[in-house]
């Protein structure tokens, strides 16, 4: 017995030994870590991110994380041009989640142990509530290629003073199809980004994945009217009706071009405009238009209503991603995932608010509610994104559905110059469009 509890030992301490000259994680574990990293970073982000690589380097005094000063698009677009290897690309940066999937395809990204970070980070009820949220977004097939870096959705903004002169009662949901001054609601149908938030709320498939058929794709919007179930039947009435609200009007909403001058126009105290859909970052702005935010009010989605369906966007945001030049370097992989673990912490999230707006899923809305460094405005806003997210379906990622985004657009804007006498007629605008979008995917 003593003699096998002797070479029990001695075999312990071999393989301490031997752990012990290995890189990457066991080296992070005992606290042993050492290189260098980059880091993109854009310049409103820089102070938060040097704090956050502090906190990394105070740990580990032989790492070393060299921030690259550039906007994320332009960041993406460096990478497009060039490839993973050049070094203006950093090794750790910030990606949509809409470009996932390209990005996978080239290989520029590593995958990511998503599940450690999560019992790291903390924030979620466990690993499977991180699933179906927006890290779930960031799967694929058995692999994670980002790390949620924010949530964000479309919310609602209201002008007070416009409401309160149109006796508009802003208790309870306005209903599109009720509207009756064109300058009410200003919602651009044409561009899918709002769009969707339409086809969403009577659970339109603009373009999806067959799961039973091996990903075939299919869309709704080739069925012929007749065949449209009544509530997507409903829906494209309403779209109609408001389309045709606008070209009696004469306004310019569905100018591709002036439309969006319209709505800011519009919006502003006193010129009529009552509601619309927007992003969490434009909140300074419509603030700006509704005398410096005293008649602004900030609403979730549902706010607006189509037949009685509350409008509902995407469930959208954006990753942290690790660049693949590094995946077969476990030290730097091991710098970039506490990179990750800091720029995250929950325990920072208010000032990763105040850095880049950036709302994180794993935090408490109180967190964000009862702090005294964060205005009413940022506050409502942040509540406005967390209710309306809840609500929202998942954004689809497969590249394909790019090819949507021209095709709603050029048939809702058909309806400008065929001028069609009905919603069924309208449609068809968009059952056609949508069938030769099908012809060219398949």
């Amino acid at each position: 017995m003593k003699h096998q509890l002797k070479w029990l030992l001695s075999l312990a301490l071999v393989l301490t030994l031997a752990l012990s000259f290995l890189p990457g994680k066991v080296q992070a574990e005992d606290e042993k870590l050492a290189g260098e990293i980059s880091v993109q970073a854009e310049e409103g982000w820089m102070d938060y991110y040097e704090a956050a690589a502090k906190r990394v380097s105070d740990k580990y005094p032989d790492v070393k994380i060299t921030l690259i000063e550039v906007g994320a698009f332009d960041h993406l677009d460096t990478l497009d041009q060039t490839d993973a290897s050049n070094p203006d690309v950093a090794d750790l940066f910030a990606i949509p989640a809409d470009r996932l999937y390209g990005l996978t395809d080239s290989e520029t990204l590593a995958a990511i142990d998503s599940e450690k970070l999560v019992k790291e980070i903390g924030g979620w009820e466990d690993f499977e509530s991180f699933n179906k949220g927006i890290g779930g977004n960031f799967k694929i097939e058995d692999e994670y290629f980002a790390f949620p870096f924010n949530i964000e959705t479309l919310i609602n903004f209201v002008n007070t003073k416009n409401a309160k002169e149109a006796e508009i009662d802003l208790e309870k949901p306005i209903e599109l199809s009720e509207v009756k001054d064109a300058k009410t609601v200003l919602l651009p149908i044409f561009d899918a980004w709002y769009g969707v938030a339409t086809t969403n709320s009577a659970d339109v498939e603009l373009l999806g994945k067959d799961s039973e058929e091996e990903g075939k794709f299919f869309t709704d919007l080739s069925q012929d009217w007749a065949d449209l179930p009544k509530e997507k039947q409903e829906l494209f009435t309403a779209l109609y009706d408001y389309w045709k609200l606008n070209a009696d009007a004469e306004t310019t909403l569905f100018d591709p071009d002036a439309g969006w001058g319209y709505i800011d126009d519009t919006f502003a105290s006193g010129k009529g405009g009552v509601i619309l859909l927007g992003g969490p970052w434009d909140s300074a702005k419509f603030a700006g238009l509704a005398d410096d935010g005293k008649d602004l009010m900030i609403r979730p989605i549902d706010q607006l209503t189509i037949n009685g369906k509350p409008l509902k966007h995407w469930q959208g945001g954006w990753g942290l991603a690790i660049n693949s030049r590094i995946e077969d370097d476990p030290a730097k992989m091991a710098i970039a995932e506490k990179m990750i673990e800091e720029i995250v912490n929950p325990e920072y999230a208010v000032d990763l608010f105040k850095a880049s707006g950036k709302i994180l899923e794993n935090v408490k809305p109180e967190t964000y509610t009862e702090s005294e460094d964060l205005e009413q405005i940022d506050k409502d806003t942040i509540l406005a994104v967390i209710e309306s997210y809840k609500a929202a379906p998942a954004r689809p990622l497969f590249s394909e559905w790019g090819q949507v985004w021209d095709t709603w657009k050029n048939a809702v804007l058909s309806w400008n110059s065929v001028k069609p006498e009905s919603a069924e007629a309208a449609y068809k605008e968009i059952q056609a469009s949508f069938t030769s979008m099908m012809d060219n995917i398949k």
